[in-house]
């Protein structure tokens, strides 16, 4: 029974990275500046006015729900949504439902919990959550598949 399950999720797991490099391909297409490396789930809430303008690193993982936007409606120049750049940072961990506003960088090796909504950008090394979203840890290190790679020595302290 136990070498079977481990079959199946060799076998889901093969496909899982064919899909995840397919939804990478499909987004660099759309305009979005991906690194290949970058784990993207499903539904997602890419702004669709200013595609180029979302550039997200190496080793990042962006999960479900969450949305990033690269434009700003309310403020107009000439009747023309501002458009502003989204720079996310490598080997990140984007939580489900967070929101990414415009003009925001988030820096190299963040987490940004569920839910959190990121008006001004973070710096690299630290946890945002909440709305708006603050920093609530700093110093953390991610490895290359986005996660924590720090917390036990960080909660030691």
């Amino acid at each position: 029974m136990k070498k079977s399950l481990l079959i199946k999720f060799a076998i889901i797991s093969f496909f899982a990275r064919i899909i995840q490099k397919i939804r990478i391909v499909i987004y660099k297409l759309k305009g979005y500046d991906f690194d290949y490396s970058v784990i993207v789930e499903r539904g997602l809430n890419l702004d669709r006015i200013y595609q180029q303008g979302i550039h997200v690193k190496a080793n990042t993982l962006i999960a479900s729900k969450v949305t990033i936007m690269s434009h700003d409606h309310c403020k107009r120049i000439d009747n023309q949504p501002i458009l502003a750049d989204v720079y996310i940072g490598k080997n990140c961990f984007i939580a489900v439902g967070a929101i990414i506003m415009p003009g925001v960088t988030i820096g190299d090796e963040t987490i940004v919990g569920a839910g959190a909504v990121v008006t001004k950008s973070i710096p690299s090394n630290c946890i945002v959550v909440g709305n708006p979203a603050r920093i609530i840890k700093t110093g953390i290190t991610m490895n290359d598949k986005a996660e924590w790679s720090n917390w036990i020595d960080l909660n030691k302290r």
